[in-house]
């Protein structure tokens, strides 16, 4: 596969499965949010000081692409990609309340607003925190626009942001 492909010179870019949109559109808004924070995380599971911490940011980046995936997929063929088992599910959202859970039993957590730069690795963490509640709120418009009906998608991002502020909290103790 070749880097460029000059499909995408007119400012349409191609959904899974094929479909042409708009790059500005809300599907690649949203899809194109969730890409910057996979990146953004990959900054802070590179700075991290912590293996615990870059264990579960690469879990994390893992499942935000496939979210992504289902993003970039048009309702008509959202079958396809369920039967692929790349659709976010309920037991997804279970595993980053629990992951929360354990960790809040490891710190205290703030009780006023938090000022990131404590650390290289917190900082690159509250970076990703703020770009994944972007994705939210892309996602959140394509809900409302019935473009997407799994609203495990928006719980999914509402939960990865904040397990990603207590990742950043713990990065900071450490």
């Amino acid at each position: 596969m070749k880097t460029f492909n000059k499909r995408g010179d007119q400012g349409e870019t191609s959904l899974c499965y094929g479909e042409r949109v708009a790059k500005s559109s809300p599907r690649p808004e949203a899809y194109g949010a969730v890409d910057e924070a996979i990146s953004a995380l990959g900054l802070a599971r590179a700075l991290s000081k912590t293996p615990r911490v870059r264990e579960i940011v690469g879990s994390l980046q893992q499942d935000l692409s496939i979210l992504c995936a289902e993003l970039a997929t048009a309702p008509d063929h959202y079958d396809k990609l369920k039967n692929k088992n790349w659709a976010v599910t309920a037991e997804m959202v279970d595993g980053l309340e629990k992951l929360i859970d354990a960790f809040e039993q490891e710190l205290e957590m703030p009780k006023a607003f938090v000022v990131p730069g404590a650390s290289p690795g917190s900082a690159a963490l509250h970076l990703a925190r703020t770009l994944i509640r972007r994705a939210e709120r892309r996602a959140v418009g394509l809900h409302r626009d019935n473009l997407i009906d799994n609203e495990q998608v928006l719980a999914y991002l509402n939960r990865a942001s904040d397990l990603v502020f207590t990742l950043a909290r713990y990065e900071e103790d450490q």
